[in-house]
């Protein structure tokens, strides 16, 4: 089933339980994220109690729920269910989940790096330009934000979707599945992507310079944000300490959260530094998002328009002092 369709479904079902937007206590802050690099500062913040801090300061005796996802399509199936007030996941599926009828609003940017995210294939294969992926077997997690790079990849070579065999694989098989041989290539993200090219398992095809920015987004639910904007407002202030940190100290930060995302810091030192973790939006950032907007409607990953300018809402980072 399309991952749109099992939001909506989800979607519906908590409207119809009143769970959305109501689920949990005013003390708990449930923040749903995805063991990756690409959200080190929130990692950083939860490691040094920064987040802990703000919230004393801002919202006192405020307990912290951390959900931990895989990929952004179950996080949206868990803001559908009224589970989480915040997700960290990429702009594909943040898409996925608004076009559904979740009532979210992009209230920061978690990271971008467009080298965080390649189309690669094995490490002693043939193929050394995108038109060569014609009639081959190429996997991307369906909804993730690889998959729109996977587009934009193809169409360097002149191919769409229907030139290539489309595989729908969980981003951490793909890989092995390259490794194997069942499949010729696939679309990833860090940290997979260091994980394998370091051991010179796989070699990187493309990645999104110059094509694709590879934004992270900070979502959060609209209910929260109007009844608990000061849990808002200390989790983007603890964020952006931590993004500062990382900046400064990206050894040191990659020492802090190496399990966190599961990377020996060696490999997470050089993640860090290719990313940028920057929270505040800028108007190039939303230009981003409609592309992308743009490129799901045109293949059917999302069959509502999304009024993306609308999506974004800056108001928490302007009173947060972020922007």
């Amino acid at each position: 089933m399309a991952a749109s369709r099992i939001v909506a479904l989800a979607v519906a079902a908590a409207i119809g339980l009143g769970l959305t937007g109501t689920a949990a206590a005013a003390d708990a802050l449930r923040i749903a994220t995805q063991p990756f690099p690409l959200y080190a500062p929130l990692f950083v913040a939860k490691q040094k109690k920064w987040l802990d801090e703000e919230l004393a300061k801002a919202a006192p005796n405020t307990a912290v729920q951390w959900s931990s996802f895989p990929a952004g399509p179950p996080i949206n199936e868990s803001l559908a269910a009224g589970q989480q007030d915040v997700g960290f996941l990429g702009d594909t599926p943040a898409l996925v989940g608004k076009a559904a009828g979740l009532d979210t609003s992009v209230v920061a940017l978690s990271s971008d790096g467009p080298k965080s995210l390649a189309v690669i294939v094995g490490g002693g294969s043939p193929i050394a330009s995108p038109k060569e992926l014609k009639g081959k077997k190429v996997a991307v997690t369906k909804g993730s934000y690889a998959h729109h790079l996977l587009a934009l990849v193809l169409d360097q070579g002149g191919l769409t979707f229907n030139d290539v065999e489309l595989v729908n694989l969980p981003v951490a098989e793909i890989p092995p599945a390259i490794v194997a041989g069942t499949i010729d290539a696939g679309a990833v993200w860090e940290p997979i992507l260091t994980r394998y090219e370091s051991q010179k398992a796989v070699r990187v095809l493309a990645d999104g310079t110059g094509i694709k920015k590879g934004l992270l987004l900070i979502v959060a639910d609209n209910g929260f944000l109007k009844n608990r904007p000061e849990q808002a407002k200390a989790l983007l202030k603890a964020y952006k300490r931590a993004s500062d940190f990382i900046t400064a100290n990206p050894k040191e930060a990659a020492e802090l959260i190496s399990g966190d995302v599961n990377l020996p810091p060696d490999l997470l030192t050089q993640v860090l530094q290719r990313m940028h973790y920057d929270p505040v939006i800028h108007d190039d950032d939303v230009a981003e998002v409609r592309k992308t907007e743009q490129f799901m409607r045109a293949y059917g990953l999302i069959k509502t328009a999304v009024d993306v300018d609308a999506f974004f809402n800056r108001k928490p980072a302007v009173e947060a002092g972020l922007q």
